[in-house]
């Protein structure tokens, strides 16, 4: 993918970018999250970046599957609280689902929501990401895991 122009929707994107593009040989333009404006907004943004996949544009969001710093555990040990892996196995299974319209009032309907993400910036790119992606495309889970015990770090591919 060297050389291909990629486009963060991210409130930071430096280290993707340092890990995917070590040679930082790729010309890049990240787009800030709007956290007023909720995931309908940024799912339609990722809706209207769309074709730019159709000119070889990367389209990624990055964030955190859950973030609360105020749970955070230095020593990380152990397995992660049940109320983060309930939240992380629920958003699993509505993108594998495309459960769309679950996921856009994720706040009310998972479990833990306002607890995982007691603000929103972290998960709102994950909505670009899904807006982007081509419709009826099963989102493909490529990692999960937790750093500091809480800090959700699932990885998705949306064709």
């Amino acid at each position: 993918m060297s050389g291909w122009p990629a486009l963060f929707v991210s409130h930071g994107a430096w280290v993707p970018l340092m890990l995917m593009y070590p040679a930082a040989d790729v010309p890049v333009l990240q787009l800030s999250v709007q956290p007023q404006l909720g995931p309908a907004h940024h799912l339609r943004l990722g809706e209207a970046l769309r074709p730019l996949r159709d000119e070889g544009v990367l389209v990624l969001g990055t964030g955190s599957i859950t973030h609360n710093l105020r749970e955070f555990r230095l020593d990380g040990a152990g397995a992660p609280p049940a109320w983060a892996s309930s939240f992380t196995e629920w958003m699993a299974q509505a993108l594998a689902e495309r459960l769309t319209g679950d996921l856009l009032d994720y706040r009310e309907r998972a479990p833990h929501a306002a607890r995982n993400h007691p603000t929103e910036e972290h998960l709102l790119p994950l909505f670009v990401a899904l807006g982007a992606a081509t419709p009826g495309a099963v989102p493909q889970r490529l990692h999960t895991g937790y750093t500091y015990g809480v800090i959700g770090m699932d990885a998705y591919r949306f064709d």
